[in-house]
């Protein structure tokens, strides 16, 4: 159910040299419920106008009714510019949860394939536990697929790692760009992302993929992935367009 509610800041970590991880108490008569894959719109005031802005929610459902999401920095941007000198304390106003970007098959598939670019990673962070107990309790397969610019750029990478390392059927790989480490890791990779995806052999009775982004990695992917085999109807989008 869609409510209006306000965020008090809690913390805000840098997790990239443009990007901050904003933590945010949930001040509402009742808990926020959502589930892993929604989004929330914050509500701006300017100019004697209200402007909102979508943004992923970062952490998985809970019973502490805090709300965590990523931004990047925008120069001259409305949001960024708000959030970025936002202190702990301070609050915003929000709604949601909006969206259907969620893990949502009464069946899990025989592989999910999440792909994100960008801030278009948070969605999979928040869907992480659920995807836990989907691998635990079935024989699903999960890969996800990262695609930033260089390693510095890597958002939420740990959690990733640790989640592929804990479970016999996952795996999360790092696609760079424009700069590949010299020393690379086993999960790094050269190249766009969608440049990848040849090498997954796509199942196109088993597989679901789930895509989140730039809209050009989006699009770019949504036709690679249909030229491998797998139907339009099995494949979730979710673009991410900068916030101003």
């Amino acid at each position: 159910m869609v409510k209006k509610f306000n965020l008090i800041l809690q913390e805000k970590i840098d997790l990239a040299d443009n990007t901050q991880h904003f933590r945010f108490a949930v001040d509402a008569e009742e808990p926020l419920t959502y589930k892993a894959g929604h989004f929330i719109s914050l509500h701006i005031e300017k100019d004697g106008k209200e402007h909102r802005r979508n943004y992923s929610i970062a952490n998985a459902p809970s019973n502490d009714n805090v709300i965590e999401m990523a931004m990047s920095y925008v120069p001259n941007g409305m949001a960024s510019t708000l959030l970025y000198n936002l202190q702990p304390g301070e609050t915003l106003q929000a709604s949601g949860p909006y969206g259907q970007f969620t893990l949502k098959d009464p069946v899990p598939p025989k592989r999910y394939i999440l792909i994100g670019t960008g801030t278009g990673i948070t969605p999979y962070r928040a869907m992480l536990p659920e995807l836990e107990d989907i691998l635990k309790n079935t024989q699903t397969q999960v890969v996800i697929l990262q695609g930033v610019r260089t390693a510095q750029d890597l958002l939420y990478s740990g959690d990733f790692v640790e989640f592929a390392a804990k479970s016999g059927n996952a795996s999360f790989k790092a696609c760079y760009s424009r700069e590949f480490p010299a020393q690379a890791q086993g999960y790094e990779l050269s190249g766009y992302v969608q440049n990848h995806l040849q090498d997954l052999n796509i199942d196109p009775e088993g597989d679901i993929a789930y895509l989140c982004g730039n809209p050009n990695m989006v699009d770019d992917a949504f036709v690679k992935l249909q030229e491998l085999g797998l139907d339009r109807k099995r494949i979730r989008r979710e673009k991410y367009l900068s916030s101003k």
